[in-house]
């Protein structure tokens, strides 16, 4: 049995569901994503798991008990917000404590469960500081040692990384993943930020328009989306005509006019001479993105973009004459998307 599931969780505001017939279980251990633009559901949808915001319809089933109504003080879930929500006149300590002084733990125990969570989090050397005294990082990683050290069954983070810069935003994706696996602890996350939840997630669920579109491990929803949405928002993706086909006994998909869209991956592409691929285009324009180059070309098919890795070679200029090829096992039909 699952250790934390929604059923048919459902939340709406007068006529519009922000989020309708939501169905999805977590296994203990298991850190999962909640992905998706804004307005998708996914914030809402993780306040009625903490019972911020009441439920419609459905039920939230927590280790074998529904609390679909109970109130959040008696799920005992452990939440970070964007926020981070520190008291700003209490030391780092006394907010990592102020969830054990509620809960009336003794002294002796508090003080040691406060410097087990602080060192958990790499700050044992901070406990006497404020808040204003610390880095974006190291606020985060408070707000972390504060919703751990009261031993939730369930971590639940909303946007935790969004107001960090980019460089800290990556390396605290990876210090949130090491703590999640040393503490073992079930975790839900949401996050708009399609890299983010792929880094860290050991599945990753992708809402739109209130609605759960995929479900699947990172790898797999990058290389196997289901909508044109999800292949848009998960990566870069190149769209274009596609018809079922043949090769020998296997059915494959091809390029072309036909009934359904294919999606093809940017590094998917190989550039090559001039009469040598599938079909030629022209380079119309490039962008450095440091460890990639990515390139622009006009070709039969419309404007298609591919991604090379940077050798440390020249890169090609504007107007240069290409072929382009690709394996057609990695063109990925795609559904129609949902409909709000």
């Amino acid at each position: 049995m699952a250790f934390l599931s929604l059923e048919g969780l459902t939340k709406r505001y007068a006529d519009v569901a922000a989020v309708a017939d939501t169905n999805l279980t977590i296994e203990k251990g298991e850190f999962v994503s909640l992905l998706g633009p804004s307005g998708c559901g996914k914030t809402t949808t993780l306040q009625m798991i903490a019972g911020f915001v009441d439920v419609t319809e459905g039920r939230i089933v927590l280790d074998g008990r529904d609390v679909t109504h109970a109130k959040p003080s008696s799920r005992g879930l452990g939440v970070v917000f964007q926020s981070y929500a520190l008291f700003p006149h209490m030391t780092v300590a006394d907010n990592v404590a102020f969830g054990l002084l509620m809960r009336k733990v003794a002294k002796s125990e508090r003080d040691e469960r406060v410097r087990k969570a602080l060192s958990l989090v790499r700050l044992d050397a901070h406990a006497e500081r404020y808040p204003r005294e610390l880095s974006g990082g190291q606020r985060q990683r408070v707000a972390l040692a504060r919703a751990l050290v009261i031993t939730p069954p369930v971590l639940l983070l909303d946007e935790p990384l969004s107001n960090l810069d980019a460089n800290l935003r990556e390396e605290m994706q990876y210090e949130i993943r090491r703590i999640q696996r040393e503490v073992g602890i079930t975790t839900l996350m949401v996050t708009h930020d399609q890299s983010e939840a792929l880094s860290i997630s050991d599945r990753v669920v992708v809402m739109e328009a209130g609605r759960i579109t995929q479900i699947d491990a990172p790898y797999r929803l990058y290389e196997h989306p289901r909508t044109r949405f999800i292949s848009d928002f998960v990566g870069k993706a190149n769209l274009v005509g596609g018809r079922a086909g043949s090769a020998g006994q296997q059915e494959v998909c091809k390029v072309g006019e036909g009934d359904f869209q294919l999606s093809l991956r940017p590094e998917k592409i190989r550039l090559t001479e001039v009469g040598q691929g599938l079909l030629d285009g022209e380079i119309r324009t490039r962008f450095f993105l440091g460890s990639q180059w990515l390139y622009r070309v006009e070709t039969p098919l419309g404007e298609l973009t591919v991604v090379r890795p940077n050798e440390g070679s020249l890169p090609l200029e504007d107007g240069t004459r290409v072929g382009l090829v690709w394996s057609t096992e990695l063109l990925r039909p795609l559904e129609e998307d949902v409909r709000a």
